[in-house]
């Protein structure tokens, strides 16, 4: 895989994960 889609997916998973977050910890932002 290359360098730029592996950090491409770190950066969707993250992304996906954060929003995750902000939607069952509001309180929070």
């Amino acid at each position: 895989m290359i360098v730029l889609e592996l950090a491409a997916a770190l950066l969707g998973v993250a992304g996906v994960a954060y929003l995750v977050v902000a939607l069952v910890k509001p309180e929070r932002f």
